[in-house]
């Protein structure tokens, strides 16, 4: 059976929205995937303001802006089919949509993108929610992505997404997964006092110095000592790290160079914690996202993960880029034929489950 469908993914760094159009292939059992075509939107600087912004709103503009972003993602899409030359070969849109609340504590997660508004802007049927039935059934909701590691690409050991969150995936048996620290977003925050958007290569934090004291501050807060299952929203990098490293006094340099170091010694600890579950020492992770660009920040973390066995493989572009589109659009399938697409063992739920809203564009 052939599936063709359009992956959305909009990261909490707010680069832009990433589109793919991927080609799935099941015979029995056994997947394999195409990414036929793929871009990234960047946001214009009224909707960076607008989706950073969205916690602060009252429920009527949060709700308004849901809708408005939902035709925004939907005319996004049309465009990209237009571009393309894609028309009557989409099947279905997967939208992971923009996280703007995530308190799985309290059962509740809340992603921006209304898929009524994309379904009647594309004229086709939209899955999404991807996380709020694991929510519901008490899990994490994150990370998702882990049942696209294991069904598209299990040649690798470990996985590490490195978003606006870092997050780390295991195929053990069972598998598990969880996000390790904040990444691109705290690096974008702390390169915007120079008038960058990003650093590119991380040539900024090359030039720096660690602040060990920082570095001893940031290493001690408490999420990095609980056990997984765990997530973190994006006030965890927004609100609590980004003001602990301006408070520190650091040249800017010297913040991004620190916090790099951050980065690859959580890493560190996340694989460690993670080892006794392979009984071989020899391992290679698979990076993605657009930390896995950042030259810098590669080199330190294989630095760390020298003495532990594990090689760092930074694949494709394409596949570096666009990996959690790709993946939204396989879990839009799977939920298409009612087939579990969240696991368990990943997010702590109490069961596997088929999570996402179907909308109609009929």
């Amino acid at each position: 059976m052939v599936y063709r469908a359009i992956g959305l993914m909009s990261g909490s760094s707010l680069d832009g929205l990433d589109i793919a159009f991927v080609e799935f292939t099941e015979n029995a059992g056994s997947w394999e995937y195409q990414i036929l075509h793929a871009a990234c939107y960047p946001y214009e600087s009224e909707w960076k303001e607008r989706l950073r912004n969205a916690a602060r709103l009252s429920a009527f503009e949060y709700q308004q802006l849901h809708a408005d972003y939902g035709h925004y993602l939907g005319k996004k899409v049309s465009d990209f089919i237009g571009e393309h030359d894609l028309n009557f070969r989409v099947a279905l849109i997967a939208s992971h949509g923009h996280t703007t609340f995530h308190t799985p504590g309290t059962m509740m997660t809340a992603q921006l993108g209304d898929g009524a508004a994309i379904a009647a802007e594309t004229g086709l049927p939209v899955v999404t929610d991807l996380r709020a039935v694991d929510v519901a059934l008490g899990g994490q909701g994150a990370p998702i992505v882990p049942i696209g590691e294991r069904m598209l690409l299990g040649d690798y050991r470990y996985f590490l997404n490195l978003g606006g969150i870092a997050n780390i995936s295991a195929a053990s048996d069972p598998y598990v997964a969880f996000d390790v620290s904040p990444a691109n977003r705290v690096l974008n925050l702390l390169a915007a006092a120079t008038g960058r958007e990003f650093d590119p290569d991380g040539a900024l934090a090359r030039e720096g110095l660690v602040n060990h004291e920082l570095l001893e501050r940031l290493n001690g807060l408490d999420y990095y000592v609980r056990k997984y299952p765990k997530s973190l929203a994006n006030e965890f990098g927004t609100d609590v790290v980004y003001p602990m490293i301006l408070e520190s006094g650091c040249t800017t340099n010297d913040c991004l160079r620190t916090y790099v170091e951050h980065i690859a010694a959580q890493l560190r600890r996340s694989v460690s914690s993670l080892q006794p579950l392979f009984p071989e020492q020899k391992a290679r992770m698979l990076a993605t996202g657009g930390g896995a660009l950042n030259s810098f920040l590669v080199e330190r973390i294989r630095d760390q993960l020298a003495d532990l066995g594990v090689e760092l493989v930074v694949p494709g572009v394409s596949l570096v880029n666009y990996k959690e589109a790709m993946v939204m659009a396989f879990i839009g399938v799977l939920r298409w034929r009612q087939e579990n697409n969240v696991l368990s063992s990943v997010t702590g739920a109490a069961r596997d489950s088929v999570g996402g809203a179907v909308w109609s564009s009929r």
